[in-house]
C-alpha cells in the first residue's frame, strides 16, 4: 500500500502519519518522486482501512500494491538501490567483480588468489569457509579457521570478504567479521535465518534457489529487508532443468525481468550456473551485456586439485583476460543510448 501526500503536508502531519502505521505492526518507508512525498506500507495492510487514511485532509490518495514483495519491489523504490561496501560500489551502474576459490584450502591458496584476483580488477574475494555439499562425506569446508584465514588474506589485500554461512549459530560471528554475507542456494527458503540476517543490517548476498522462480527469490529479499536491512544483492546462480549438459541452466533473462520488478541489484554467477571452465567466459560477458551489476567468479591457482567445484574454477590467468573483456563489454553497454 502506497500513501500520497499532497504538497501542503507538514513534517509534523507526516510524523504522526508514520507513527499511527507502525503502532499497526506496518513496515513504512519514505518514497521520495519528483514532486510528490508518499509513504510505503508493508505488512498486513489488509487491516488497514483506506477510509480512515484520506479522511487525513493532508492525503492525496491510497494506492494498492499487487505485488507481494513491496521493499524489493519498484513501487516501494522506484530508483536502483547502490550500495558502498568498503569503498567499492554495487549496483547503479557500477559493475562488482566477486573472485576467489569455491573453498578455503589453506592460508597460502587464499593469499596467492586473494593478490591475483586484486591485480587483476577483482573488488571483492570470495571463500568459503563453510560448505553445503550435496554428500555428506565431501569436504565440508574448515569452518571459523577457514573464516580467520579469509580475515588474513582481507588484511594483506584489502579486499573485502563474501562468504557463506549456513546456521544461525554463527550470526553474530559472521555480522562482526564478514563484509558480506552469503546465503546459498540452499538456504535461500531458510526463513528464521533470513531473518535473523536481516536484523543484523550486514549486506547480503541473496543466491537464486535451485529451483525457484523470480518471484519466490525477491520474496525471499522480502524477508530480509523486511526485519530493516535494506542491503540486499541478488545473484541469478542457475537453476535447476531438465538439461543435463551443464551443471545448471543459467537464466540470464532474469536479470532484465528483475530490473524490471525490483530495484535491488543482481550479479551473476556463471561458475555454478554452467559448472564448467570453458563456459564461464562467455557467460560472464553475456551477463555483462544482458545488464548485470556484477559477477561472482570461482578462481583457483590449481583448479585440478581442488578441494571442491575445481571443474568450474578457472585459473588467475584466465581471470585476467576476462576482466579486460568483461570491462569492456560492461562499458559498452553503459555508453548505449538504449
Amino acid at each position: 500500500m502506497i500513501i500520497v501526500l499532497k504538497n501542503t503536508a507538514t513534517e509534523e502531519q507526516i510524523t504522526s502519519l508514520r507513527g499511527e502505521m507502525s503502532e499497526m505492526g506496518l513496515a513504512v518507508q519514505d518514497i521520495h518522486g519528483e514532486n510528490t512525498l508518499m509513504i510505503g506500507l508493508a505488512g498486513a495492510t489488509e487491516m488497514v482501512s483506506e477510509d480512515s487514511i484520506v479522511r487525513h485532509e493532508f492525503v492525496e490518495k491510497v494506492l494498492k500494491i499487487s505485488e507481494p514483495y513491496k521493499l524489493a519491489g519498484r513501487k516501494f523504490h522506484p530508483k536502483d538501490s547502490i550500495y558502498e561496501i568498503a569503498g567499492r560500489k554495487i549496483g547503479g551502474g557500477a559493475f562488482a567483480v566477486i573472485a576467489g576459490p569455491c573453498s578455503v584450502e589453506s592460508e597460502e591458496q587464499m593469499l596467492s588468489i586473494a593478490r591475483d584476483v586484486k591485480t587483476a580488477g577483482a573488488g571483492f574475494l570470495r571463500g568459503g569457509a563453510f560448505k553445503p555439499r550435496s554428500s555428506p562425506y565431501s569436504f565440508q569446508g574448515l569452518g571459523l579457521d577457514g573464516l580467520e584465514l579469509l580475515k588474513i588474506a582481507r588484511e594483506k589485500t584489502g579486499l573485502p570478504i563474501v562468504t557463506e554461512i549456513m546456521s544461525q549459530e554463527y550470526v553474530e560471528i559472521f555480522e562482526k567479521e564478514v563484509d558480506v554475507i552469503q546465503i546459498g542456494a540452499r538456504n535461500m527458503q531458510n526463513f528464521p535465518l533470513l531473518r535473523e540476517i536481516g536484523r543484523t543490517g550486514k549486506p547480503v548476498l541473496l543466491k537464486r534457489g535451485l529451483s525457484s522462480t523470480i518471484d519466490e527469490m525477491l520474496m525471499a529479499a522480502e524477508y530480509i529487508l523486511k526485519e530493516g536491512n535494506n542491503h540486499v544483492i541478488l545473484c541469478e546462480r542457475g537453476i535447476r532443468t531438465f538439461e543435463t549438459a551443464t551443471r545448471n541452466t543459467l537464466d540470464l533473462s532474469a536479470i532484465p525481468v528483475i530490473k524490471k520488478r525490483s530495484h535491488l541489484p543482481v550479479i551473476v554467477d556463471p561458475s555454478h550456473g554452467t559448472g564448467y571452465w570453458d563456459l564461464v567466459y562467455s557467460m560472464s560477458l553475456a551477463a555483462a551485456a544482458a545488464g548485470a551489476d556484477g559477477l561472482m567468479i570461482e578462481v583457483h591457482n590449481q583448479p585440478v586439485k581442488a578441494l571442491c567445484d575445481g571443474q568450474q574454477s578457472i585459473t588467475p590467468y584466465l581471470f585476467s583476460r576476462l576482466m579486460r573483456k568483461v570491462e569492456k563489454v560492461h562499458e559498452i553497454v553503459a555508453a548505449a543510448d538504449i
